[in-house]
């Protein structure tokens, strides 16, 4: 699979699924990758998918600043993964784009760690 690194990458409504996500992990590793905004909305990811990408996100090696996950098919499920790379001192995160998923109060709660921890860089929660 070969996947086109650039700054911005706009993989919205592209038909991914939780399979495509390891392949995306691996991309993020990638050394000196100037991939730094990931819009992956309207996909079918699911928690699993964001699972995988979450290894990716907290590699040393991923420059993303930007990642846009609405209306992914996200739960609470998720939430302690991306929890763990907001308070990864690896995350560069700046942005992150939830919207229209179904996180209930239990998902921001653990959401709400990361962003209380000291190596959080997050700027913008939407």
């Amino acid at each position: 699979q070969c996947i086109d690194i650039s700054p911005l990458s706009r993989l919205a409504d592209c038909k991914l699924t939780y399979e495509s996500c390891e392949t995306l992990a691996s991309a993020l590793q990638i050394p000196n990758s100037p991939l730094r905004e990931l819009d992956l909305s309207y996909n079918d990811l699911g928690d699993r998918g964001v699972e995988l990408l979450c290894v990716g996100l907290t590699s040393p090696l991923c420059n993303i600043q930007t990642l846009v996950l609405g209306q992914c098919g996200l739960t609470e499920g998720c939430c302690s993964d991306l929890a763990s790379v907001l308070s990864s001192p690896n995350s560069q995160l700046k942005q992150l784009e939830l919207r229209d998923n179904d996180l209930q109060d239990s998902g921001v709660t653990l959401l709400s760690a990361g962003l209380e921890d000291p190596d959080c860089k997050l700027h913008t929660l939407g």
